[in-house]
């Protein structure tokens, strides 16, 4: 850490001017409060840091769908595919979103406002999309397709601009339903749309559930190691791409193992165990819940339910929160160097 004494040298020479010395001591002590705030074991994650935030949220749901309400009265198609009107009027909403959020993010920088302002962002770029499609003769799932990547394309401007870590999710859903409407549209995936939610243990659209979710998982981890002390909005980007990688991944392989009868469901007990191992090792019980919580919800709309597997699935998630930090560092202990270790979150004793 550089001393005091060492700034007030860099601004003698001229290296730096005060300013810019004041801010590296301002950053300093901000992220030494972020973390001495953090205690071991715990997974920071705020929605919002009080209820103004809420009531602001409240509010600009409001502005918006009366925005909304009054563009669709002066003619605007903005709940159905639209010609240049509707460009405009999505353009223009983007223009004043981002006023807003300008405020609201980078200036007074709430959490809850933030990531309500990106919903309204993405909803306005997929009435852009849907509206540029229509006017240039795209159709059904080709123009959804252009929809999605209006959004995804969008809202990483978005996110470079504002740096709300919701933002990942919306970019990463918006990428898998690009790529899902590009191949549905050539018939290599089913065109149902309830085929997209109960996706097949095998199949194209298994691998392409398969291979999402694990490139995913690669950005996630990418971003939290770059901050393994958690105390940026990396890491809080890195939990939003978690709790969507982890449902992807588990699809595939839980989907197959159901169908397999009594041995598949035990077969799904020791899988989740190991996603459990990973989550531990990662320390992200994002990636935990998102998977445990999309297999719960496979097995009561694909299977009828299995009390047997709900049952353990409810004892281990209470026990590992019970329990998170003292088994984690238990593993990691036993767990030999591998590339990246240094850079995960620190993990204390097990005593």
């Amino acid at each position: 850490m550089i001393d005091p004494q060492d700034l007030r040298t860099a601004v003698q020479r001229g290296l730096i001017t005060e300013a810019q010395a004041a801010g590296l001591t301002g950053l300093a002590e901000a992220r030494r409060q972020a973390v001495a705030g953090v205690a071991p074991g715990e997974e920071p994650f705020v929605l919002f840091k009080g209820f103004n935030e809420i009531f602001i949220v409240i509010g600009l749901t409001i502005l918006f769908t009366g925005w909304v309400g009054i563009s669709a009265a002066l003619g605007a198609e903005v709940f159905s595919p639209g010609g240049f009107d509707t460009i405009l009027v999505a353009l223009v909403s983007l223009a004043g979103l981002s006023v807003v959020q300008r405020y609201f993010t980078l200036t007074r920088r709430m959490i809850a406002p933030s990531i309500a302002l990106a919903v309204m962002s993405a909803l306005t770029a997929w009435v852009l999309g849907a509206a540029a499609a229509d006017v240039v003769g795209l159709r059904g799932l080709t123009a959804s397709a252009a929809s999605s990547a209006v959004v995804a394309g969008l809202m990483l401007l978005h996110y470079q601009r504002f740096r709300v870590p919701f933002d990942a999710a919306i970019i990463a859903t918006a990428v898998f339903s690009t790529i899902w409407s590009l191949l549905a549209s050539r018939g290599v995936l089913p065109t149902d749309g309830m085929g997209l939610l109960h996706l097949s243990g095998t199949g194209p659209l298994s691998i392409l559930s398969l291979i999402f979710g694990l490139l995913t998982f690669a950005l996630a981890m990418r971003f939290d190691m770059s901050d393994p002390l958690r105390v940026s909005t990396r890491s809080t980007t890195g939990f939003w791409l978690h709790v969507v990688a982890a449902p992807a991944i588990v699809n595939t392989v839980a989907v197959f193992l159901l169908s397999g009868g009594q041995g598949g469901k035990l077969l799904l007990l020791a899988f989740l165990l190991a996603i459990a191992l990973v989550a531990l090792a990662i320390d992200r019980r994002s990636f935990l819940v998102s998977g445990a919580g999309y297999a719960v919800w496979l097995i009561f709309e694909l299977f009828d339910g299995s009390a047997m597997v709900i049952l353990f699935l409810g004892f281990a998630l209470v026990f590992l929160g019970a329990q998170w930090d003292r088994l984690r560092s238990a593993l990691m202990r036993a767990l030999p160097a591998f590339p990246g270790k240094p850079n995960l979150p620190p993990y204390g004793s097990t005593t």
